[in-house]
């Protein structure tokens, strides 16, 4: 496993580029903002201003660009210029591609030059630039030694930023990060790693077993309560969906719930994740070039267990349970098979008719539970659910569909500020429900034949 530990700092530590490699990032007007005095602590005594200028001016992002400071130690990397309407300002994105390219494995620092609305997305960027699970094998000391990357911050006013402040002279206060706002970095960017460990890991490591016990690691932690169904149970207490897809796997399906109730509580939210541990597609089975990469089908749960992690800590103050659907879609003598009619958790009827559309039926179970014994108000699911979401919406935006128009706004501006993209698709069930029309049970799980004719 990688063992670098994150240590967030709101402003810049005296170190020695030759003993400790560091990249500064920022846009090059960001860059452009400060002066060599602002930096030099980072950069002394190996680097000189004359250098440093140079370097500055050399930057010309296309759509990224870097140049070494000295030797390759020390590194001044220039995000992207360009940021549409649909982009995050922070252009996360690219701030993981850099880190990832210049990182050298020893105890090194990563600044982030940047306004105070781009923080939490860079924080979040750099964190997925160190990953912790590997079972790569190496006789290089600093691949197996415990590291520690100080991501430091150094903070530009925005146009806004500065004219707010020259009106209410809190200018230095606007360019400060406080221990509490260090604490939300390092607990977002603990779940961020998190759910990345989870996902990265196979299925003979991350099977619904080892699942079970990240979930009750983080009970622990927190101190919440937790809840868990699996196995016949599933069948017997109504769970047919997530008991369907499971049941021919080695290791038993389960439904988790990781319950925080703080008092005073007025809203009840559920947060239902996908965890299928691995999709083979069962016995309508992927090809062999379309099954590897199937551990990353529990993403939807991990990103959940990650996030719950993140605003308990944080002091959430609202009731919130995190529901884990979790299975291995396998093939075996007791496999789901096309035709087969499954009775979810809401009472309501499934006919089969593609066993590798298996996301929907366990979300299913888990929307319902929700909603029907938890008694939650504000449901939302999390899923690697389908390949369409590739082709409509692309590779850097997720695929947002809500019965909300306030919730679909607000999450928009969420994804933007956290540098997780998300764009809307098209709610409206009453046009599309009869694609799922079954004859023999209350819908399909699947469209019968898909079609794009007038």
């Amino acid at each position: 496993m990688s063992s670098a530990k994150l240590q967030f700092l709101g402003s810049l530590t005296q170190t020695d580029p030759h003993v400790h490699p560091v990249v500064i990032i920022g846009q090059v007007q960001n860059l452009a903002k400060i002066k060599f005095n602002d930096i030099k602590v980072k950069l002394e005594p190996r680097v000189t201003e004359e250098v440093y200028l140079s370097a500055l001016a050399s930057l010309h992002p296309s759509p990224t660009d870097t140049c070494s400071l000295y030797l390759n130690l020390a590194t001044l990397a220039a995000l992207p210029v360009k940021c549409s309407r649909h982009n995050a300002p922070s252009r996360a994105y690219a701030i993981t591609k850099i880190v990832k390219s210049t990182t050298v494995g020893t105890d090194e620092s990563v600044v982030i030059v940047c306004e105070r609305r781009d923080v939490f997305a860079s924080a979040c960027a750099v964190a997925r630039a160190y990953p912790l699970f590997s079972r790569k094998t190496s006789s290089k000391p600093s691949q197996t030694s415990n590291t520690t990357v100080r991501v430091e911050f150094l903070l530009v006013p925005s146009s806004e930023c500065k004219a707010a402040g020259e009106r209410n002279g809190n200018m230095e206060e606007n360019l400060m990060l406080s221990s509490e706002n260090l604490l939300c970095l390092e607990s977002a960017c603990t779940g961020v790693r998190l759910a990345a460990r989870i996902v990265d890991a196979p299925c003979n490591e991350m099977n619904v077993d080892h699942f079970l016990q990240e979930v009750r690691t983080v009970a622990d932690t927190l101190g919440v309560s937790s809840t868990v169904i699996r196995g016949e149970d599933l069948r017997v207490q109504g769970f047919g969906g997530i008991y369907g897809v499971g049941k021919a796997a080695a290791v038993s399906p389960a439904l988790a719930v990781l319950s925080h109730t703080p008092p005073g509580a007025t809203q009840t939210i559920a947060w239902v994740g996908k965890g299928i541990v691995y999709d083979t597609g069962g016995l309508s089975i992927k090809a062999k070039t379309a099954m590897p990469g199937m551990k990353r089908d529990c993403g939807g749960a991990a990103g959940i267990l990650g996030a719950f992690y993140t605003a308990v800590r944080q002091g959430f103050t609202q009731n919130l349970h995190a529901v884990f659907c979790l299975a291995e879609n396998a093939v075996g003598p007791n496999a789901t098979r096309p035709d087969d009619i499954h009775v979810l958790h809401s009472g309501r009827t499934v006919e089969i008719n593609n066993t590798d559309a298996e996301g929907r039926l366990v979300l299913a179970d888990g929307v319902s539970y929700a909603q029907k014994d938890l008694k939650a108000n504000i449901i939302l699911d999390m899923a690697t659910l389908t390949g369409a979401q590739g082709v409509s919406t692309g590779k850097y935006h997720g695929a947002l569909l809500t019965n909300s128009e306030q919730w679909e706004e607000a999450a928009i501006l969420a994804s933007k500020l956290s540098g997780d993209l998300l764009f809307p698709i098209p709610y409206c069930p009453e046009l599309q429900f009869s694609e799922f029309a079954s004859a023999v049970a209350d819908m399909k799980n699947s469209v019968a034949v898909s079609s794009f004719k007038l």
